[in-house]
């Protein structure tokens, strides 16, 4: 039986879709820059941006089209006396923070960070971590420090639980199991505040050297030996800021933008003040003090006060001011490098800028008392220049929101023209400063993080000028409590 011989049909599968090859050279550039466009978050955080530059672009717009008004402006101001006082004091300004702003960066080129010493020349170190309701983190930022690249026999661990009511504890004792002897863990019998927990550390560690660390910070195995090498070389260094990162910038938005700001705040502007030994604030997150220094200012600090209450917060940068006082140096170090949390939402964000700016509010003014006394030997016009920078921002403060108010009532399309004109200048130097060492692709939220500052957190200085006398970290109430 002979069978029947069938040909095999031929089917043509249909040929990519243009819109397919599209798509797929959109994912292809996407991926060339790690970013996954099919994750929720990260299309969102690339609505951001996108959005930042659609606004700066229709703000360059309206500045080209009205950049004209500001010649009649000008004009209106100087016929009459308060307007020229306007327009000398504004030039003024300009050209004193482009002046302060070219000598901040010729310090930058003179800055190198302190190599590391060898272990016999290291100094016997104590490392403080206070911790309040941090769970697990504060497990691992105690791992990471003991796995540090330093001689066991020159590190004392110290973590203290400033009376969490979560499982803090629980990962604390985890870490001791772990650890044994390296590491002493103890209990304040209450919530008392951050300061008071690092004051039971001071007084309880043996070390030359005080090291500090935030309890959701993880350190690379280098961090210590870096961090505490210039005390080595310079007899005179009282304090050592570490170099902050953001550790949780993975996914979230806020986190993002602020590992570009920080890399500008520590990497720049701490790199030129350390050129004129004068860093201004060490990190709570990062620090290091010469013990000896902070015995000598320890019951100033944690009995101070401003306009009567007791401080509960900056207690970073207060010890910073009170070192700097004492005619010691104080110094940065780039290649110390911790990574912390940062908050991941508007509300925390706010907050925090709050009491950083209600500290910087109160420690201007101590710095007022002495800076431009002669409270240290050698060449003080740095640290003189950058406390004027600051104080004039307070001092200016209210006068250019005011005037930022009538400028928006008179000409809105000027106004936001001109503002997202300067954003994009400005702006630029962070990224092109942060793109030089890390991802460019990341460099660009320094655009979106100056938006946000620029219209979403504005208050935030006038609101901590008004309100530098309240206490508290927004989040929990503290007891006062006063220490002999």
């Amino acid at each position: 039986m002979n069978s029947k011989k069938t040909n095999p049909k031929i089917v043509d599968l249909p040929a990519k879709s243009n819109t397919t090859k599209t798509s797929n050279k959109f994912h292809s550039f996407f991926n060339r820059f790690d970013i996954d466009i099919q994750d929720r978050t990260t299309r969102q955080n690339l609505s951001v941006i996108f959005s930042s530059f659609i606004l700066m672009s229709i703000g360059v717009y309206f500045f080209s089209v009205f950049s004209g008004d500001f010649d009649i402006l000008n004009t209106e101001r100087l016929t009459s006396f308060w307007g020229t006082i306007f327009v000398i004091t504004t030039a003024i300004l300009f050209i004193y923070k482009a002046l302060l702003f070219l000598f901040m960066l010729y310090k930058y080129f003179q800055y190198k960070p302190v190599a590391s010493v060898s272990d016999d020349e290291l100094p016997t170190v104590t490392v403080i971590v206070p911790a309040y309701n941090e769970g697990k983190q504060v497990y691992d930022t105690l791992i990471s420090l003991a796995q540090s690249d330093y001689p066991h026999k020159k590190l004392e661990l110290l973590s203290i639980d400033d009376g969490s009511v979560d499982d803090t504890w629980d990962w604390m004792k985890k870490a001791k199991v772990q650890l044994g002897e390296r590491l002493v863990i103890l209990q304040q019998p209450e919530n008392q505040g951050k300061r008071h927990a690092l004051y039971r550390g001071f007084n309880l560690g043996i070390g030359e050297i005080f090291v500090t660390v935030d309890s959701d910070s993880i350190v690379n195995t280098d961090t210590l030996r870096h961090l505490v090498s210039p005390f080595v070389n310079d007899e005179n260094c009282g304090a050592v800021a570490g170099n902050i990162r953001v550790l949780n910038n993975k996914k979230a938005m806020l986190p993002k933008m602020l590992d570009v700001s920080f890399v500008l705040s520590f990497e720049f502007v701490r790199s030129a003040e350390s050129s004129l030994n004068s860093v201004l604030c060490t990190p709570g997150a990062l620090a290091a003090y010469r013990s000896t220094a902070v015995h000598n200012c320890l019951p100033e600090w944690i009995n101070q006060t401003f306009m009567g209450k007791p401080s509960d917060i900056g207690e970073d940068r207060a010890m910073t001011n009170m070192i700097l006082k004492q005619g010691k140096h104080v110094l940065f170090q780039k290649n110390a490098v911790a990574y912390t949390n940062v908050p991941e939402e508007y509300t925390g964000l706010y907050k925090m800028f709050i009491r950083w700016g209600r500290s910087n509010v109160r420690e201007n003014l101590a710095m007022a008392k002495y800076v431009f006394t002669d409270f240290r030997k050698g060449d003080k016009s740095g640290i003189r220049l950058l406390f004027i920078s600051q104080f004039f921002e307070m001092l200016m403060c209210y006068p250019f929101l005011l005037i930022m108010m009538f400028f928006i009532a008179t000409h809105p399309l000027l106004f936001f023209g001109s503002t997202f004109m300067s954003i994009l200048i400005l702006s630029s130097f962070s990224v092109l400063f942060y793109s030089h060492r890390y991802k460019i692709s990341e460099s660009i939220w320094a655009y979106s993080y100056s938006i946000l500052y620029t219209f979403g957190l504005f208050w935030i200085t006038p609101y901590a000028i008004a309100t530098a006398s309240r206490r508290g970290w927004l989040t929990r109430g503290l007891p006062e409590k006063k220490l002999a």
